[in-house]
């Protein structure tokens, strides 16, 4: 029982001491690249760095207690800071203590809301946001925060904004005030960051650019040339709190804690699937929600701010060998270390240093390769990228993953509204009916129309439906004797379109066209009974196959209907309604 709500208890209760190495390795590995890494994401959510380290302990630990996923390495990440500054940075000056404040607010509210989530069984949401919508926003968001770091690689303050040519113009009429000693320090830094990992993948490089450029600022004094420096980074484990702002504030936050639950969980499990994938186990996405929400409301009480699954250190975390959750725990205990025996190392920490670990973490996020295969592939796709990714550019994060979502959403209307349907014909041996378009031996019947609808049917799609119909008999004039819809496609039906179909039905009957079914599924059938249109065409015109219907309409006699009083079928489905209402008033 503990097992189901603490999915810890059941990997501790089977721990493998033969795992053991794996996990120490991880997780001390996976704390050489974090803790950079924390205090850097601090600095780009508008914090003071140590608050990333913060933010670096209990959610680690609550996460391994409840979380499914063996490799998923939590903690500060990109987005979510980048998010967290566009949400506080309205409210409060950078760096302040009221902007903490307000950050564990907000960590709070998005660890409440990913809870009640999970605890609601409402994992499955994070199909509203489609790999498209995904691949563009974080690329834009990438954009966002590599533009938003120039400030400190420059040396000189920058409007605060969300949108990225308000960043670029001010960056652009500043270069003017470039403070070169901070511009070389963070380019070397850049520089040998982006060398280690080409040609010497193994060594930590952010911990190796962090320890030569806090050389170089020692050595040179360049803190005293105006190199801007972290300062005094306070010892000791954060202490228990709970933060306190306004009503207003806290109503303020609402909107943003909602993009960060969603985008962060989001995040988590597309990493934690990837790599339960490859190690072959299952992710419970609920469960997930839970865990991942606990270890906020745990960052928000320990000092930290909102945290999620980043993909850069689970790969580190997973190729470095780790087998359970225990890496996570093993991480977090050293960053406790760090916090408490080695803080006064970070104090000629350059800031320069710090952005640079962000610019080169995130020039990864920017997919050009999945642009180039949606645009190959499926163009529509490439649109929904290229939308999100104008849009979050333009509008900023919170606007821009939402206009990304409704794209969506109104592409796939669009493409409900406008089914595949295929005009089917017989094969030469006389069963077997196929696409007449993709089968060059499919022959369609000269009276008979036999249409497939490859979708379900509901109210903005069936008068697309009505319409191929009435086509299709229109294009056999005074020949047309029936319509065969095969239903094997369709797995469901709503009222609307039950309705409609019946009144086709009648339509076609008026015009001496029979309506056949065939292949219709058992959920479908029951609908189209409740509307009636069983009932109005009759049990034997519902056939097991195509086969079967035409064996049907082979060996009954055709109805004497002669086209002098039977009335000319409508093209469209607007037409057919205006000829249903003349019949109505007749």
């Amino acid at each position: 029982m503990l097992a189901r709500f603490v999915p810890a208890a059941r990997w501790m209760r089977d721990y493998d001491r033969a795992d053991l190495h794996g996990d120490v390795t991880a997780g001390v590995t996976t704390a050489v690249m974090l803790v950079p890494q924390g205090m850097a994401y601090a600095m780009l959510a508008g914090l003071p760095p140590i608050v990333g380290l913060y933010a670096s302990i209990a959610p680690l630990v609550v996460y391994a207690l409840l979380g499914t996923s063996r490799q998923l390495a939590v903690g500060p990440v990109a987005m979510d800071s980048l998010m967290v500054a566009a949400a506080v940075g309205a409210m409060a000056p950078a760096g302040s203590d009221h902007a903490v404040a307000l950050a564990l607010v907000l960590a709070a509210m998005v660890g409440t809301i990913q809870l009640v989530m999970g605890l609601m069984r409402l994992g499955f949401l994070v199909t509203l946001l489609s790999h498209p919508v995904i691949s563009g926003f974080t690329s834009a968001a990438a954009v966002i925060i590599g533009v938003s770091q120039l400030q400190h690689l420059l040396g000189f303050p920058m409007a605060r904004s969300r949108h990225v040519h308000v960043l670029l113009f001010d960056a652009v009429t500043q270069l003017g005030r470039t403070h070169a000693p901070t511009l070389l320090l963070g380019g070397f830094g850049i520089a040998l960051m982006l060398g280690l990992r080409r040609w010497a993948p193994k060594v930590p490089a952010a911990i190796v650019t962090v320890a030569a450029t806090t050389l170089a600022v020692l050595a040179f004094e360049l803190d005293a040339a105006g190199v801007a420096v972290i300062g005094s980074v306070p010892a000791g484990l954060p202490d228990w709190t709970v933060p306190v702002v306004s009503w207003a504030e806290a109503q303020a936050l609402v909107p943003s804690a909602f993009a960060i639950a969603i985008v962060a969980f989001t995040e988590a499990i597309s990493v934690g699937k990837a790599f339960a994938t490859r190690n072959r186990y299952r992710l419970d996405a609920s469960q997930e929600l839970v865990a991942i929400g606990a270890a906020n409301l745990a960052g928000s009480l320990t000092g930290g701010y909102p945290i999620t699954g980043g993909f850069s250190r689970t790969a580190v975390n997973a190729s470095a060998g780790a087998r359970t959750p225990l890496a996570g725990m093993i991480t977090a205990a050293l960053v406790a270390v760090v916090l408490v025996l080695f803080t006064p190392v970070f104090r000629l920490l350059p800031k320069a240093t710090l952005a640079g670990i962000v610019m080169v973490a995130v020039f990864g996020l920017i997919d050009v390769a999945t642009l180039r295969h949606l645009w190959r592939t499926r163009r529509s796709d490439a649109a929904a990228l290229l939308v999100t990714f104008a849009a979050t550019l333009l509008l900023g994060i919170d606007s821009g993953i939402a206009t990304g979502v409704v794209f969506s959403l109104a592409l796939f209307v669009l493409r409900a509204a406008r089914p595949h349907m295929a005009e089917l014909g017989a094969k030469p041996d006389g069963a077997t009916w196929r696409n007449v378009c993709r089968h060059e031996d499919a022959a369609a019947c000269r009276d008979v129309a036999v249409l497939r609808v490859d979708t379900s049917l509901f109210f903005a799609n069936i008068d697309a439906v009505v319409g191929r119909i009435n086509a299709l008999v229109h294009e056999r004039g005074d020949a047309a004797r029936a319509v065969v819809l095969d239903c094997s496609a369709v797995n469901d039906i709503d009222s609307s379109a039950a309705r409609t179909l019946v009144e086709s039905a009648g339509d076609l009957a008026r015009a001496g066209v029979e309506l056949h079914l065939a292949r219709v599924k058992g959920p479908v059938r029951d609908g189209l009974e409740a509307a009636g249109i069983i009932g109005t065409l009759g049990a034997e015109r519902c056939h097991e196959d195509v086969a079967a219907a035409m064996a049907a309409l082979a060996a009954a006699p055709r109805p004497a209907y002669t086209t002098e009083t039977a009335p000319r079928l409508p093209r469209s489905n607007e037409a057919a309604r205006a000829l249903r209402q003349q019949h109505a008033h007749a």
